[in-house]
């Protein structure tokens, strides 16, 4: 399975590659179009005029632009084939973005704001938007149908899934994945319910490849990108806990819609393809939110590092003057997707207190913490060299804190769907910092974890403007502890 995983990815690279290059064409041919329109035909007159050899370099530089807008929208991540509707739609709504952004870098820049250059502006604006509209989606389309006509013929470049449940809706649903190959999944056998004393050995001419409890061993083991699950029978807790257990990076799971109120609780979901598959709380960021989150992440704390300068060097001489001990305390925590990664903090416990204690939580009036680290909380002043984490990009300045390994693996086995939280970034602050106090319980932790799993599932840059200002507010107040 190894070697067929590495092919899809081959199909797919290529099919990206295909894409990028029709995006090249269509956006140099289209700068040469608008070229034509103004010049040649005077649609929109103009006392200068330029040799078609003098329009290469803008050609190149604006197109260097729109792919890299292209990019950040996500428009090169091709997981499966989208419809040809949806794909004019997707390129109609970005060059519409791109085609304002020009217009008020370019155009208001060098004509002014009198009315009349407004007015000229905005049909010379119009005209090239529907240019590189036109262009852009005929060729993208036109790569589309090329590859879902290949798909049709070869299946190449279908991500391998698997389903699980063997009954009617199970092999109703493999039935419909194969008559739809532009799904982009191939079905590469059932997962059976625990339980069942005999495995048949196919269902439908499909191997059956293992049981719902050896369901990540399978995954690993045959290289799975997509999980179905079809079961017969509606069972909550059933679902959630294979929900948990699916819980891998660039895994995709996917329900049938009679679980659908099972998972209200999840907050988002998508139908996928036009067919009867639901998608469990797929990626609520898109590309062009996840850059702009990156983009604002490393600007905010490189300000703030500058600013506080002056500050961080007195808290660095407060915290060595009045304890014994480095002044930054490095600490082991679990990143994005389980990776360890170095947290950094100002040292607010006397040395060596949890190594005598043990990992446990820090609670109100706690003895280990010194006078100074007591303000240094309080003010969550401790947090500052954390935005060098941020710059490292270990952490976002919003996201679910981050945990030692100890209390992961705890956590892991008694709150279901904790390891969602490692979906995303961990952050300096995040929605259940300021909806709820410090940890100094199991049941504390529990509580804060549905904020977290709120966040995940809610995450946008609104929210976080919206945290930050929390956060604010709860220094100002010093709520901290």
């Amino acid at each position: 399975m190894k070697n067929l995983d590495g092919k899809i990815y081959v199909e797919s690279f290529k099919n990206i590659i295909n894409t990028f290059l029709a995006d090249c064409l269509a956006l140099i041919g289209s700068w040469y179009v608008f070229y034509f329109l103004r010049f040649k035909l005077g649609i929109m007159p103009t006392e200068a005029s330029q040799a078609p050899a003098e329009l290469f370099l803008p050609a190149v530089v604006i197109t260097v632009f729109w792919l890299v807008l292209f990019s950040i929208f996500g428009m090169y991540n091709k997981l499966y084939l989208t419809s040809r509707f949806d794909e004019i739609l997707r390129v109609g709504k970005v060059t519409l973005l791109g085609t304002l952004v020009l217009f008020f870098v370019l155009f208001i820049d060098n004509l002014g704001w009198n009315t009349q250059n407004i007015n000229f502006a905005k049909s010379y604006t119009l005209t090239y938007w529907l240019v590189v509209f036109v262009i852009v989606a005929l060729f993208r389309v036109l790569v589309l149908t090329f590859e879902i006509h290949q798909v049709k013929r070869s299946g190449k470049g279908l991500h391998l899934a698997v389903i699980i449940g063997t009954g009617e809706t199970a092999r109703d649903i493999r039935a419909n994945l194969e008559r739809n190959k532009t799904s982009g999944m191939n079905v590469v056998g059932f997962v059976t319910e625990n339980g069942m004393s005999k495995l048949p050995k196919q269902i439908d001419g499909v191997p059956v490849i293992g049981r719902v409890d050896e369901i990540r061993d399978i995954i690993i083991r045959h290289s799975i990108k997509d999980v179905i699950v079809a079961l017969e029978h509606e069972d909550t807790e059933k679902l959630i806990k294979i929900v948990d257990d699916i819980d891998i990076a660039d895994v995709s799971v996917k329900i049938v819609p009679g679980f659908i109120h099972l998972i209200s609780g999840l907050n988002r979901t998508n139908q996928i393809f036009g067919l009867p598959l639901i998608e469990v709380m797929p990626d609520p960021m898109p590309s062009w939110e996840k850059f702009t989150k990156r983009l604002f992440d490393i600007l905010i704390s490189s300000i703030i590092l500058i600013v506080t300068l002056p500050l961080f060097l007195i808290l660095v001489l407060l915290v060595r003057l009045t304890s014994s001990g480095p002044a930054v305390f490095r600490q082991e925590r679990v990143g994005l997707y389980g990776r360890p990664f170095t947290m950094y903090k100002f040292r607010t416990m006397y040395e060596d207190a949890e190594h005598r204690s043990g990992p446990v939580w820090a609670k109100e009036n706690d003895p280990r913490i010194t006078p100074v680290g007591f303000w240094l909380r309080k003010l969550r002043l401790d947090e500052i060299p954390q935005l060098f984490n941020v710059l490292k990009g270990d952490m976002s300045l919003v996201g679910p804190r981050p945990e030692r390994q100890f209390f992961v693996d705890q956590f892991k086995k008694e709150i279901p769907l904790y390891t969602r939280r490692l979906r995303v970034r961990p952050g300096i602050t995040g929605w259940a910092q300021v909806k709820w106090k410090y940890d100094e319980s199991f049941e504390d932790v529990k509580e804060k974890t549905k904020y977290d799993l709120f966040y995940v599932e809610n995450m946008s840059l609104r929210m976080d403007f919206k945290i930050l200002i929390n956060t604010i507010f709860t220094v100002i107040a010093g709520k901290g502890q």
